[in-house]
């Protein structure tokens, strides 16, 4: 079999190859040769791995981004970006050059959130957005979000998130489930998930006293089964909502964490966003 030599292809069909790739092999490739890492770092290659309404996403953001070719482009857009007046977060997973976004807690539907005696809106160090949503106290407890599978990657499995944490004097949050749904089209997806901080095991099992141990590793089995919140990097915690698998429609996701069962007021819930992003 003749060998092709990649260094005689024309810069449009190599781009074309390249594209059929992932960022992380052009970057490879570029250690071939010269004159293919010439090619590796050509705009014509790295527009293939901008979303395709770049240019209309980029006129959205809160603060222009300065670049000098695509690659940087993409490196930039791969980090969180606000966009939308700030009410929105954009970027690019990298590895799968997929579009993820985040709604902030002014872009969720949140029962009675304009009451400042039920909820009150503050800035936070630790967030991304101008502010987030901190529960007073309430009984009904009800947040819902929307967005368009249109502005989402096609054929992807996306996962969306409720991102909170939770304050010192958080009460009331834990005593029932709350329930989860997703909604696209005639898709549905419903659980149920107990609002408290990720719990981390300190203890080993050996260090159990024997009488117990049996109990405890009951309780870690169960607990293993059952959908969580879960840690994330920045400190914040998600929670499932569901996730959907999005073909190339134009319908509305809809995203719904509430507990309105119990009569118990709860407080202490701080409300970031709802973040959806490709779902491994």
């Amino acid at each position: 079999m003749r060998e092709i030599n990649l260094d005689l292809l024309p810069e449009d069909c190599f781009a074309h190859i390249m594209s059929l790739t992932s960022p992380q092999d052009v970057c490879r490739s570029a250690f071939v040769s010269s004159l293919i890492r010439y090619m590796a770092d050509s705009d014509t290659v790295w527009e293939k791995f901008l979303p395709s309404n770049f240019e209309e996403i980029l006129s959205r953001l809160v603060s222009p981004l300065a670049y000098s070719s695509k690659k940087e482009l993409l490196s930039r857009l791969s980090k969180p970006q606000l966009i939308d007046g700030g009410r929105k977060i954009f970027s690019v997973e990298i590895s799968s050059n997929k579009k993820c976004y985040m709604l902030g807690a002014r872009e969720l539907s949140i029962k009675w959130a304009s009451h400042p005696l039920y909820w009150c809106w503050k800035p936070l160090s630790q967030s991304r957005f101008a502010e987030v949503a901190e529960l007073r106290t309430i009984s009904w407890l009800q947040i819902e979000g929307l967005l368009s599978t249109r502005l989402l990657s096609p054929r992807t499995s996306y996962g969306a998130y409720l991102v909170v944490n939770f304050a010192d004097r958080a009460y009331g949050l834990d005593s029932l489930p709350s329930e989860v749904s997703l909604e696209v089209g005639n898709f549905k997806s419903q659980g149920t998930v107990y609002l408290s901080r990720p719990k981390i095991e300190k203890q080993s099992l050996q260090s159990i006293p024997s009488v117990n141990r049996i109990k405890a590793m009951r309780a870690k089995v169960l607990q293993e089964r059952q959908a969580g919140p879960g840690e994330r990097k920045d400190g914040w915690t998600e929670i499932e909502l569901g996730y959907f698998y999005n073909d190339e429609g134009d319908e509305e996701v809809k995203m719904c964490l509430k507990e309105v069962k119990g009569e118990h007021l709860k407080g202490g819930l701080i409300v970031e966003g709802i973040e959806l992003r490709p779902k491994e």
